[in-house]
């Protein structure tokens, strides 16, 4: 296969995923190598959708969870056809949504991207299930170096190593989170075993995460009292029954300000319940609008918005699965959880349990509270503002110049094709980023749609590149 281009796609979850699926369909019969380095056995999984809890389900219903945008409603027939819906009844409204559980679509990826391979025999695709620990240039071309020892040459990588871990709990002594029971990344596979039914849990963070724990822990059979801490006492907000269809403009005109912003976004949401529309709507209008309204805004403004609005932007957009919401719902109107609104002030190891020193925050001042809890679990989400010195991949590329952290600690610089920027400042020679940690250019890339389209036009610029070479006669290593 001289002189056949090969690509690496870093990260097989579903960012890398999808673009290794758009990749096969939008080169059409040029042939090419195609590699990705993925160490979980199922492709587009990721550690989200790769979850056998039977609480995990996604939070958007299964008919806009769009992986091809001109058949957005590919993956809810799918699951109704394949009798994925027979085994998981509970997944099924009774408005005819469905909101499957994560496993189910991270097993609907993997059979994609598998299938376009078998179907395009001018693909060379492997499944390397190991992680890509170096890479480094070699002439045109980058050598990778693999935790399995091997060393393979690629002309071009597309890197898309998925969300961090949660940072580091500050709040905590070393001596507390070396415990048994505090819990710093629940996303690791039966995190939550240890925690007994009794329990007494503090969850620190109230998003999204905070609602996959609470109903884990209750479908495992906690009936302790569990308290949800953040600084704001912001929760995920539940999903509508009334129809969502994008309502509102606002990229254009162009704003700087994210004051003025928010003053179109709240006159939207006016303009919207005049009309007998629900606030989701003007959601759905900034959800498309995303990358040209962040593009507008000026770096303060940005600053200011991550800073300020983006806890309550998360938990309009990132709404709650239906099933999920009933048991906060429940457990609420129970008692048994409780959302506070405090700032940790210190976490430390106390016979068996833990001191946990928090202020709560409102108008007045408030005295320290001391409490304690018998398990502590963090879920104050991923630490993207580190990822490129924690991941030992973007680490080496970071220290050979060929890409830098983005300014607002969002994940990775990129220009407008998702090239990733170097340490110089220019885009680094067919070197891209798919997925969320390129979010710092293009804003929103978090969740579906709009991390399934940036991977598909992603594609369409690598074949469109490789046409180009190919139309020049350019050498490509095998």
């Amino acid at each position: 296969m001289a002189g056949v281009p090969r690509i690496a796609v870093v990260g097989g979850g579903f960012a890398g995923a999808a673009f290794a699926l758009h990749l096969i369909r939008a080169n059409g019969a040029r042939p090419i190598a195609l590699d990705v380095y993925e160490p979980l056995p199922l492709l587009g999984a990721g550690l989200a959708y790769s979850s056998e809890d039977p609480a995990h389900r996604i939070n958007v219903a299964a008919a806009r969870m769009a992986v091809f945008s001109e058949d957005p409603t590919h993956f809810d027939r799918w699951f109704r056809e394949t009798g994925e819906a027979a085994a998981d009844p509970d997944a099924l409204l009774e408005d005819g949504r469905a909101y499957p559980r994560r496993a189910a679509f991270g097993r609907y990826m993997d059979q994609l991207l598998r299938h376009a391979a078998r179907a395009f025999p001018n693909v060379r695709f492997r499944h390397l299930r190991t992680k890509v620990t170096d890479v480094v240039p070699r002439g045109d071309a980058y050598r990778l170096r693999t935790a399995a020892g091997d060393e393979i040459v690629s002309d071009l990588i597309v890197l898309s190593p998925g969300h961090p871990p949660p940072p580091s709990a500050r709040w905590a002594t070393a001596d507390a989170a070396r415990a048994p029971r505090f819990i710093g990344n629940p996303w690791v596979p039966d995190a939550l075993a240890v925690v007994r039914p009794d329990d007494e849990v503090l969850i620190v963070g109230t998003g999204l995460t905070m609602a996959d724990v609470v109903s884990s822990l209750r479908a495992r059979g906690h009936v302790g009292a569990i308290t949800a801490l953040s600084r704001r006492g912001l929760t995920p907000r539940p999903r509508t029954i009334l129809p969502v269809e994008p309502f509102g403009t606002f990229h254009q005109p162009p704003t700087q300000s994210a004051a003025d912003l928010l003053r179109r976004v709240r006159a939207g949401v006016r303009a919207a319940a005049k009309e007998g529309k629900p606030w989701e709507c003007v959601v759905d209008a900034l959800r498309q609008q995303g990358t040209a309204i962040w593009q507008g805004l000026s770096p303060a403004s940005r600053r200011l918005f991550l800073r300020h609005l983006r806890a309550w932007w998360d938990v309009h957009r990132y709404q709650i699965a239906p099933q999920i919401d009933r048991v906060l719902q429940d457990d609420q109107r129970s008692g048994r959880l409780k959302v506070v609104k405090a700032d940790i002030l210190a976490i430390r190891r106390f016979e068996g349990s833990f001191h946990v020193s928090l202020r709560p925050r409102g108008k007045a001042a408030h005295p320290e509270v001391e409490r304690f809890f018998d398990a502590v679990v963090n879920c104050t989400g991923p630490d993207h503002g580190t990822v490129v010195q924690s991941n030992p991949v973007l680490q080496s590329m970071s220290e050979g110049g060929l890409l830098r952290a983005d300014p607002h600690g969002l994940g990775i610089d990129v220009d407008s094709l998702a090239r990733a920027i170097g340490r110089d400042g220019t885009p680094t020679r067919n070197v891209f980023v798919a997925g969320p940690l390129a979010r710092g250019y293009f804003g929103e890339l978090m969740g579906l749609p709009q991390v399934s389209l940036q991977p598909e036009r992603l594609a369409i610029t690598v074949s469109e590149l490789l046409g180009s070479a190919e139309a020049a006669k350019l050498d490509m290593a095998v």
